[in-house]
């Protein structure tokens, strides 16, 4: 036990090599531009403000959001798709494989799952002993489940996923806007610098030449360091921009992920905007910052969102037509009622005429017959 414990220990403090060695870099690349380049070198004073501002400001953001890559915890699966305790015992007891996906599938019966193995099993991890969400891979270097894992990066130390993805695009960005700066604000430097070297003599140089100084060596060294990270970010860069619009992690990229329906590259996909949204959030003015501002939930596949947006849209359509019918059918009462009601006015002025007339009729007639007498009795 001992003997594991201590090679642990020693691979745990060998992964922080690379992160020791980007700090350096970054450290010395400060001095060299702030100290030697800057400062001793440039001699326009308004050039060196507003070399100074521009490059604090890259140097911020890009150690901002290199910080935040490395020292966000990966986000992990929550506790309800953890097994009971019952089911987690009976799941350890069972040896053949089909008992064992007989408890899965009762215990992922209500859970959001749409992937599964190249078999067409749950994932489960036994590691972990966890079932695993959609996107969600093991990292054998941090030894846990890994939401939305897109890859183990050594120059981090840390596992980039769900809840540090947006860092991880951000740090790539403005380390290659620090490069690009310093390799473009120390070129005509290096030039000049390089000229003097091939020169036999500092004595031989012309006027508008610089002299011959400590800084000759870490301004052409900065400027090769600058160039060979900026053409090796660029190039990493622009392959993580490519998976942001497709919505795909590097594993996805590899290994297309497997649906109910079969494998489909482009099933995380929900459009190239909403694509974006999923990474960087629904709120822009947070884009650039290195500040969580991801949607909630978006680790989980697109066809849940799909089927619950058009679920949605279901409800709400039978929602509009049943109020339509309602009001059609309140329309339709009061239409009739009116039309009954008119009917019945119609009805009841027909019949006081006709009383009336019957009336008027009536005396008349008896008028007559009263005459009739009246003159028979003369």
């Amino acid at each position: 036990m001992a003997p594991t414990h201590v090679l642990r220990c020693c691979q745990r403090g060998l992964a922080w090599i690379p992160v020791i060695f980007i700090a350096l870099v970054v450290c010395w690349s400060y001095y060299a531009y702030v100290v030697e380049l800057c400062i001793f070198t440039i001699p326009s004073i308004a050039e060196k403000i507003i070399y100074m501002v521009f490059f604090h400001l890259s140097f911020v953001m890009f150690v901002w959001s290199y910080w935040k890559t490395i020292f966000t915890r990966p986000a992990n699966p929550s506790k309800e798709f953890c097994l009971p305790k019952a089911e987690k015992e009976q799941y350890v007891k069972e040896e053949r494989p089909e008992s064992q996906q007989e408890i899965l599938w009762r215990a992922t019966a209500n859970l959001p799952l749409y992937t599964r193995t190249g078999a067409g099993a749950i994932r489960y991890c036994d590691r972990c002993q966890v079932i695993k969400p959609d996107r969600c891979h093991h990292c054998s270097a941090c030894d846990m489940c890994v939401l939305k894992m897109d890859h183990h990066c050594p120059w981090v130390n840390n596992c980039v996923g769900f809840s540090n993805y947006k860092f991880f695009i951000l740090f790539l960005c403005y380390s290659l806007v620090y490069c690009l700066f310093i390799a473009a604000t120390v070129l005509q430097y290096f030039i000049k610098f390089w000229t003097l070297c091939r020169r036999k003599s500092a004595e031989n140089c012309p006027k508008n030449e610089l002299p011959d100084t400590h800084a000759k060596f870490h301004v052409l060294f900065l400027f090769f360091v600058a160039a060979m990270f900026c053409i090796s970010i660029l190039s990493l860069f622009s392959y993580h921009l490519w998976l942001v619009g497709k919505n795909r992690s590097t594993i996805e990229a590899f290994r297309a992920p497997v649906f109910r329906t079969g494998s489909d590259k482009n099933g995380f996909s929900l459009g190239f905007g909403k694509n974006i949204a999923q990474v960087f959030g629904d709120e822009r003015k947070f884009w650039l910052l290195p500040i969580f501002t991801r949607l909630s939930f978006s680790y989980l596949l697109s066809p849940l969102s799909r089927c619950v947006v058009i679920r949605c849209v279901v409800i709400r359509c039978v929602v509009i037509r049943c109020v339509v019918i309602r009001c059609v059918v309140i329309r339709c009462v009061v239409i009739r009622c009116v039309v009954i009601r008119c009917v019945v006015i119609r009805c009841v002025v027909i019949r006081c005429v006709v009383i009336r007339c019957g009336v008027i009729l009536c005396g008349v007639i008896l008028c007559v017959v009263i005459r009739c007498v009246v003159i028979r009795c003369v």
